[in-house]
């Protein structure tokens, strides 16, 4: 059995083990789909290049729809990382999403869906990076899992220590501003993965879209967590 086969069936056996990730009532709170391929011809380069024009946009599809979150990017192949050179490799540039995005309001929270350690953390302070940084570790009746929460708050770090222990539903973050959170619009770059590959305090969010089928193996789908309704 894979990996997200078990992981499939922990969740299907363990039910109630799954917290929230943020704050969020499916009978009240509408979700927006973003979409970051090229079939969006609404944004162009100079809007994703911009934080702020970046942002604005953002906040007016989701005031316009009165929706609380926008939610999209698994495994999306996305245009918008030509807004940073950290996506672009000699051969073949980064375009392949490989987490789901919580876009919200700067300081919204951010908890622990399951119980855990804090596995590692830092602040990736470059533009259009993940600013700051939190990987957990959860051990399912033996199955390995981590997630990772990207463009943080930089007082989420505060007090923090490696292998310091989480309870499901912990607040454990809030959402960080333009000005810390690697550039970006406020929003949760939320991951799972079953292995870390020795990494500390990152993991890529973002990969080549010819590495897709590999990353699948080790990277399921974060909404087996997040539980959003398909949209």
């Amino acid at each position: 059995m894979s990996k997200t086969n078990q992981l499939i069936a922990w969740i299907k056996a363990n039910p109630f083990a799954v917290g929230k990730v943020v704050d969020y009532d499916p009978a009240a709170d509408k979700l927006y789909p973003f979409d970051f391929t090229a079939a969006n011809t609404e944004l162009d380069i100079d809007t994703i290049s911009d934080s702020e024009r970046f942002s604005d946009w953002i906040n007016a599809k989701l005031a316009k729809t009165n929706s609380r979150y926008g939610i999209g990017g698994y495994m999306e192949h996305r245009t918008l990382y030509a807004r940073s050179p950290l996506f672009d490799t000699d051969d073949e540039p980064r375009r392949l999403h490989l987490g789901v995005d919580v876009w919200a309001e700067a300081g919204t929270l951010v908890y622990s869906p399951l119980d855990g350690i804090v596995h590692s953390f830092q602040d990736n302070n470059n533009f259009g990076d993940y600013g700051p940084t939190i990987i957990l570790q959860h051990n399912l009746n033996g199955l390995t899992l981590y997630s990772l929460y990207g463009h943080l708050d930089r007082e989420s770090l505060t007090g923090l220590t490696a292998g310091q222990s989480i309870a499901k539903n912990k607040k454990i973050a809030a959402l960080g501003n333009v000005n810390e959170n690697g550039h970006w619009p406020p929003h949760l770059h939320f991951q799972l993965m079953f292995d870390m590959e020795g990494k500390v305090g990152d993991y890529p969010g973002v990969a080549r879209f010819s590495e897709k089928e590999k990353h699948l193996h080790n990277i399921p789908d974060p909404n087996l967590i997040l539980r959003f309704p398909k949209m």
